[in-house]
């Protein structure tokens, strides 16, 4: 089975599970070999604490031991988005609609792989990128392999500053 036949199994097993317990599945990353990892990004409204963490964690690691989807040693890890956040699904992109956005895509569009901008209106099958020229690109969600909000160095001190 290849690493993303894996990853897709890790999903389909851990996601109801998440839900469950009242979060959301962002993202799941699965690195195989001798030292496998399977990191779980997790949200909810009102964000994610260690606690929350540690409760996911330990409900998945009792959920794989039960069903042994991989057969070698990995490491679990669970933790929330962070601050740029992946956007690995429609709704986040509708979620996050107006915030800055970094993405790369599969195929060339426009002669390029990789788009930062703001997000813009969201279609069926595509999410507009407004540039930061001023220009806007629709990018196909089929095509796009990573998208993380994105706030430049400035805009994260100012937040931190905050705090």
């Amino acid at each position: 089975m290849s690493r993303e036949e894996v990853r897709d199994k890790l999903i389909e097993l851990i996601e109801p599970l998440v839900e469950s317990k009242g979060f959301e599945l962002i993202k799941l990353d699965y690195a195989s070999g001798k030292q496998g990892k399977i990191n779980l990004y997790i949200d909810r409204e009102g964000g994610v604490t260690i606690d929350h963490c540690e409760l996911i964690s330990n409900a998945v690691s009792d959920l794989l031991d039960y069903h042994d989807p991989i057969s070698h040693a990995y490491t679990l890890e669970v933790s929330s988005p962070g601050l740029e956040r992946p956007l690995t699904k429609k709704k986040h992109f509708e979620q996050f609609k107006g915030e800055k956005v970094k993405v790369k895509t599969s195929e060339e569009i426009g002669g390029r792989k990789k788009f930062s901008g703001t997000i813009g209106d969201i279609k069926d099958d595509s999410v507009i990128i407004e540039l930061e020229d001023g220009k806007n690109m629709e990018v196909p969600l089929a095509l796009i392999t990573r998208a993380n909000l994105w706030y430049p160095k400035n805009e994260i001190d100012d937040l931190l500053k905050d705090k």
